[in-house]
């Protein structure tokens, strides 16, 4: 391979790990797995956790996080009316058009718009953040080793203080499923933080299972019409098949009995 490829070649791998809040490199240890009701070929999104965790994403995450795979009007997806998502999107200030002075103005979002990023290009989110832009969240189930495993794991392994013996440096951050164990991301769930309009107690175990679950319907927003569809179609077929083998059964017993 020419030089020249090889070091465009590491450049892109330093790019992606410097991309996520951590290097992407694995822990050694899986994280535990947990009981998701959107597993498996027919697996589906709750609707209340799915709202619970756009809860957490909203008022926490996207302080920093941003998901551009998103517009405004997807949350359909998990149960708002077209009027909490009009009113969202409305809140929001985007970038409209020079004035006649050739001025930048704001306008109100609009529910085809994407998510709003909480800063205005990566490049302004790392000079902000230390050096390292946060990452993107609506592939962030996707991207990472056992999906919602491990960010369940991730959001509930920060230990504070950290354990005796462990690493440390300065304006890191103890985490057990963190590479290196250490991360520049603070614990950004705390009980209580939120509170969840279905009354749901919003202890950090509850958040973290309700924002995991908003994240991988995030990254995968059709799957519960996709199963849907495949429910229906798996039942469409058996009824043909039950059709087929009774108007075998009656042929061959015309059949026999001629």
């Amino acid at each position: 391979m020419p030089h020249h490829a090889t070091l465009k070649n590491f450049a892109m791998l330093a790019g992606l790990c410097l991309a996520t809040p951590v290097c992407a490199a694995e822990p050694a240890a899986t994280p535990p797995h947990h009981s998701w009701r959107f597993d498996g070929p027919l697996g589906t999104f709750d609707q209340g956790s799915l709202q619970r965790g756009f809860v957490v994403y909203d008022r926490i995450c996207s302080t920093c996080h941003g998901m551009r795979s998103l517009t405004y009007n997807d949350l359909a997806g998990i149960g708002l009316s077209q009027k909490a998502i009009g009113d969202l999107a409305h809140s929001k200030q985007f970038p409209g058009p020079l004035d006649e002075d050739g001025q930048p103005t704001t306008r109100p979002g609009t529910p085809d718009d994407h998510f709003k990023s909480p800063f205005p290009s990566d490049a302004a989110a790392a000079a902000m953040m230390g050096g390292v832009a946060p990452p993107d969240q609506s592939r962030l189930a996707l991207i990472k080793p056992h999906g919602a495993d491990w960010l369940y794991a991730f959001l509930t392994g920060y230990r504070m203080p950290a354990p005796p013996g462990a690493p440390s440096a300065p304006g890191k951050f103890y985490n057990e499923w963190a590479d290196g164990h250490l991360v520049g991301m603070p614990p950004p769930l705390m009980n209580g933080a939120v509170t969840f309009p279905d009354g749901t107690p919003a202890t950090v175990e509850q958040q973290a299972k309700d924002v995991t679950t908003f994240l991988v319907w995030a990254s995968d927003p059709h799957r519960n019409a996709r199963h849907h569809i495949g429910k229906g179609v798996v039942l469409y077929l058996i009824v043909l098949l039950l059709l087929a083998y009774a108007w075998k059964k009656k042929i061959w017993k015309r059949l026999h009995g001629a």
